[in-house]
């Protein structure tokens, strides 16, 4: 059961439901020479998570491992709501006068994404950020009837791969890697706008996978000529402290939301967003949730639109994508409702600090960057894989090697720094390297 603190505010409302004035009057009734008159011998106060590492029956690894999923700190009201039965057992809300509560949890959670990517919509969540990328693929090509699709190698490989297995049996439709400048990390602008098009979809990652920050302005000028274009965000943090997607006038926002409330296990379930501009809504895959009056006037909740092709006719339907994560869209509401836009900036800010004190630990210690452009909370060393093997043997997961992706990136090593690696974490990996 999780640990939930009380106030004194808390504490007193709780005296006078019952009414006594104090605590101690509970244990009236124990004799006084069987009571403990004085404080119990634990250490604290301790914040929520230090205080669940300490009940913890053996101490997790130090791990530095990200590369599209990440571990944050996760407030426990997540899991307190979430894990109500109403919620947890919950089916698709066919009927919408039984599933307000279904129905009001997606909306409120479109509503979210919406606002922190800067777009006018957001669908009722996808399967994870790859096949939204996909999916957003595919609206271009049958909203604009474009047959190239241009994607920066700086993308997540998964992402990418997962991109070409959704296009490898549709016809005509070409995938063009754009490649990334070997000194800063950024995708090469020149050959981006060499490549983009009135035929074309252009699609980018912000940050990219190597934890770069694209530079978004240039990006978005190559991109106007671009019949479609999309950003894609595979670490929903960021969206705390940089500057909206929807700034930047894409098509589309699409990615990966796990980082809000969802935990690391056994890499899924995962949970994808995307988000469009109000002239593409009708062409989006997934559902929509919207909030309407009922015949006495109260405010309701049903499925505004729902274009996959179970419900419409096949040749009108936007995708056969045929669920929402309901109860990972969910804890994501509940995760951005604890944490309010201050507590996401301070998040992505912890993130973004902690990375740069390893970094700059690491150049101390000899151990240099392969790029040299802006990072969030992801870098690329070199490390070789005995060193690596090495500390794994130490229980310290130092990062995820890349070199299987990027062949020309010898011993290529991408380390994560998360509000959940403290400075001892970053210590341990330091002294045993």
């Amino acid at each position: 059961m999780s640990y939930l603190c009380q106030t004194s505010h808390d504490l007193n409302i709780i005296l006078d439901s019952i009414g006594i004035d104090t605590a101690e009057k509970v244990f009236s009734s124990i004799p006084e020479g069987m009571r403990l008159h004085r404080k119990l011998d634990i250490p604290g106060p301790l914040d929520e998570e230090s205080l669940r590492k300490s009940f913890a029956c053996r101490p997790s690894g130090v791990v530095f491992a990200g590369g599209g999923i990440y571990r944050h700190h996760i407030p426990a009201l997540v899991d307190a709501v979430a894990s109500r039965q109403e919620f947890l057992t919950a089916y698709t809300p066919y009927q919408p006068e039984i599933s307000q509560g279904t129905l009001q949890g997606i909306f409120e959670y479109q509503s979210m994404m919406a606002a922190l990517t800067g777009m006018d919509i957001s669908n009722a969540s996808m399967y994870d950020g790859a096949s939204a990328l996909a999916e957003a693929a595919l609206m271009a090509t049958k909203l604009k009837g474009i047959r190239r699709i241009i994607i920066t190698r700086a993308t997540h490989p998964a992402y990418r791969a997962v991109l070409r297995t959704y296009l490898q049996n549709t016809h005509d439709i070409e995938v063009v890697e754009i490649p990334f400048d070997p000194v800063t990390g950024r995708t090469d602008l020149e050959s981006l706008e060499n490549e983009a098009d009135a035929d074309s979809a252009l699609f980018v990652q912000q940050p990219n996978y190597f934890g770069i920050i694209e530079p978004m302005e240039k990006i978005a000028k190559i991109a106007s000529k671009a019949g479609f274009w999309g950003i894609t965000v595979t670490e929903a943090i960021s969206m705390g402290i940089m500057k909206r997607p929807g700034s930047y006038h894409p098509d589309v926002v699409a990615g990966e939301a796990q980082s809000f409330g969802n935990p690391v296990c056994a890499g899924g379930p995962l949970l994808g967003f995307f988000c469009v501009n109000k002239n593409h809504v009708r062409r989006m895959p997934g559902r929509v949730v919207g909030m309407t009056r009922d015949h006495d006037g109260k405010e309701s909740f049903c499925l505004t639109l729902s274009t996959r092709e179970q419900h419409i006719r096949r040749e009108k339907a936007t995708s056969n994508i045929c669920s929402n994560q309901g109860l990972c869209a969910l804890r994501a509401s509940l995760y951005l409702s604890a944490m309010g836009p201050e507590g996401l900036r301070y998040v992505a800010s912890q993130c973004a600090s902690g990375a740069r004190y390893l970094m700059g630990s690491l150049h101390d210690k000899g151990i240099q960057r392969i790029f040299n452009a802006p990072v969030f909370h992801e870098f690329v060393v070199s490390m070789d894989e005995k060193k690596r093997l090495a500390l794994q043997e130490k229980g310290i997961i130092p990062g995820i090697p890349i070199e299987n992706h990027y062949p020309e990136l010898k011993d290529a090593m991408l380390i994560t720094v998360t509000e959940m690696n403290t400075k001892e974490d970053c210590r341990c990996l330091l002294e045993n390297i």
